[in-house]
Formats: C-alpha cells, structure tokens, sequence
C-alpha cells in the first residue's frame, strides 16, 4: 500500500476525509457513512482503501485544522435528503413529512399563503376534481387576483356553478374550513412538494447567473461545444444585468430607490448605453449629474467588481419581481402597457 507522503499540503481534500473518517473510530463512522450517497460512499471508500500508513503527526494536524475551520466559520452543508434521514430516526414518518413539506412547498405562514404561490393551472388542474362547494371555499380564501386566473382556467360550466356557491356562501364553520385546509395539506401540498421538480436547466440558468464573465463565457461555451440544445435553453432562462431593459420606468425608479448609489455606478461601469440610458432618464438631473461624477471618480475598476455589482442589482431585481412590487416584462403581448 502506498504511504501518504509526510508533507500535510499535498492531501487532497477525500484523503483528507478519509484519514477523518478512520480516525473517528467504527461507531461515529457508520452513522457519517448513513448520511452519504452511493458515489459518496464508493469514492470514499476508494480513498480510504489506498492510504496506506499515516502518521500521528498529519492525522493531528487534520484534527487541528478541522477544529479551526469549524470554530471560525460555523458554517455546515446540509441537503434535504440528509435532513430528512436524521429526522426519520427521531421523529414519526407523518410529522417529518410535514416539515419537509414546509421546506420542499411553495413558501407562505398558512396553507392559504402557500396556494397563493402555487401556479394557477396546478391549482386549478386539482380543484376541477373536487366538489363545486369546495372549490368555493378554496377560492374565496385566495387572494382575487389569484382567484380570478384560476376561475378562467376551470371548465366553464364548473366554474359557474363554484361562483354561484360563492354568492350564497355564508360564514364557514370553523369545521369545515380545517377539513379543507387538511384535506389540501395531506394531499395536495405535499404531492405538489414531490412532483415540483425544479429543472435543471433553471437550475443552471441561475448557478450562471452568478459567475463571473470570464468563468461564464468559458462554461457557456464548453457546454455548447457538447450540447448546444442544453446551451440554448439556460441562456433563454438567465436573467442578466442587460435583460434590465424589460423593466418600465416604474420598475427602474422602485429599483433605483433601493440600490446603493456606489454598487449602481460600478455596475453602469461595463453596460451597454441601452442600459445606461435606461437609468439615467429616470433620474432627476441633479441625481444623473452625481452619478456620472462618481462613474468618473472610480477610475479604472476591476471587472469582478462590475460583475459582482451587476449580480447584486440583478438579485435585487428579481426579489422586486417575486414580491409584486416591480414588472419585469417577457416580450409577450400580454405584458404590454396600455395607457
């Protein structure tokens, strides 16, 4: 068996692991070992496997080590899956699906807070199912925004008859609403927490959204050599700094409320003149004038930092967007303005 060489430096990070893991002892293993995939398992194992003879001086350096970066830092990766095995063996089967319903569904305080973020044609989808007086009930907890595009997507004739029980509804008996609330716990919400899959495509759209240009450039490029339908479809899905153009003036002005004036004039270091634009005309003159002025006084500036306060905007923008409070239009007709 191959020795690991007396030099601390050269481990590598599943080494490292490795002689952590033999040092623990087979009690304290087992239960890490639980908490791992397969690949996990199996790589680990591997490494393991072929350490051969290890000094006590590198396995205390690695305890040290480890102490310090635990003690600096308290930061943990934890997943669902990891969190859902240790809650499995302290809690009933029932109560962890609960929480992990909370974690996994749409967020919201109340079951109705959380329907309120579930698409409108999954909503709709489920309660064309279910009794017209049940419907009823569910569509007038909603807010009406979200009630009036579920109705329109409900079979005509079904809707109807769900208005009319709303027109002769009284007070609910506090009964009855928890029976519904349960009922939508139990079965819908927590196969709406299963099947809602994110995409992976979405997903990668967003870890691109957070590279810096050069590592973006390189992946994007790397990964169109390999698959350019897959390519195709992330840059559909990123939102950059320049797709800020699909904002109306409102939404600048509420985005330009919220931004911090030094973050805003580093970003507007490396945009186009449409973006540029775009901010200063919904600027008073006077906030323009200063804003051009800090531009000025930044010098030269490192394009991480142009990056990193693009991606700040962008964040922010998007936060504005889930909340209501801005529009970030699609290019579709329905998003047009009609004045």
């Amino acid at each position: 068996m191959a020795r690991v060489k007396e030099d601390y430096r050269s481990l590598s990070g599943p080494q490292k692991a490795g002689i952590m893991m033999l040092s623990l002892g087979e009690e304290h293993s087992v239960k890490l070992f639980s908490m791992m995939g397969d690949d996990e398992i199996k790589e680990l194992s591997q490494v393991m496997a072929s350490l051969g003879t290890v000094s006590s001086s590198i396995v205390e350096r690695l305890f040290v080590e480890f102490a310090d970066q635990l003690s600096s830092t308290g930061s943990l990766v934890g997943s669902v899956d990891t969190t859902e095995r240790l809650l499995m063996k302290s809690l009933p089967k029932d109560r962890v699906q609960q929480i992990l319903e909370e974690i996994r569904g749409p967020a919201g305080r109340t079951m109705w807070d959380k329907l309120g973020n579930v698409n409108e044609a999954v909503l709709a989808n489920y309660l064309k199912n279910e009794y017209p007086q049940t419907v009823a009930v569910v569509v007038a907890k909603i807010k009406p925004d979200h009630a009036a595009r579920v109705l329109s997507i409900l079979p005509e004739n079904f809707a109807m008859e769900v208005v009319m029980r709303m027109l002769r509804m009284e007070a609910v008996q506090k009964e009855v609403l928890d029976g519904v609330e349960k009922t939508l716990r139990t079965e819908f919400m927590t196969n709406l927490a299963r099947t809602q899959r994110r995409d992976a495509h979405e997903m990668m759209a967003d870890i691109f959204n957070n590279l810096d240009r050069n590592a973006e450039n390189r992946f994007m490029s790397a990964l169109e050599e390999r698959n350019r339908e897959s390519a195709e479809k992330i840059k559909a899905l990123m939102f950059t700094f320049e797709d800020l153009v699909r904002l109306d003036a409102s939404g600048v002005q509420t985005l330009l409320r919220q931004v911090e004036k030094d973050k805003l004039a580093l970003a507007l270091k490396g945009a186009s003149d449409a973006i540029k634009d775009l901010f200063f005309k919904n600027m008073s003159e006077r906030a323009g004038k200063m804003l051009r002025e800090d531009m000025e006084a930044q010098g030269p500036v490192r394009l991480r930092d142009v990056d990193q306060a693009q991606s700040l905007i962008v964040v922010m923008a998007k936060e504005l967007a889930a909340s209501g409070q801005i529009v970030i239009s699609e290019g579709r007709e329905e998003d047009e303005l009609v004045y």
